[in-house]
């Protein structure tokens, strides 16, 4: 991940309190890291899960505001039928990875390259949070 170089005072202001996010990521590093970032800014986290079932299994307990999702997952899985099917529930969508031509991925999704901006997946996350 990139860390925000700079005015800490904007960014440090946009806390996510109430927003539960899905986190679909098959690197331990990089899941417990974004789960670490995403509750600094008070974001109820589910997640990190490596595979779309899991992933499947949160979202039947819990739909969420956002989700942040790789398209590679473990085993070569990848995660564009999950996509569609949080899209068409609604669910904004921030997919991760390292690739930045990604023809697949739904105009309605917002994409992030590898490494990760904390600033931008925060703007991003913060620009869809639901009213408080």
């Amino acid at each position: 991940m990139t860390p925000f170089n700079g005015e800490t005072s904007d960014f440090d202001s946009l806390n996510l309190r109430g927003m539960r996010v899905l986190l679909v990521e098959d690197s331990w590093q990089l899941g417990m890291a974004l789960k670490s970032l995403l509750r600094s800014f008070d974001a109820e986290v589910d997640g990190p899960v490596a595979t779309t079932a899991d992933a499947e299994n949160l979202i039947s307990a819990n739909i969420p505001h956002a989700a942040v999702v790789d398209i590679n997952l473990r085993q070569g899985e990848r995660s564009y039928g999950l996509i569609d099917r949080l899209i068409g529930q609604g669910v904004p969508v921030i997919v991760t990875s390292g690739y930045s031509d990604l023809p697949m991925v739904p105009a309605k999704a917002f994409v992030l390259e590898k490494p990760i901006s904390e600033q931008k997946l925060i703007t991003i996350l913060r620009s869809v949070a639901p009213a408080q």
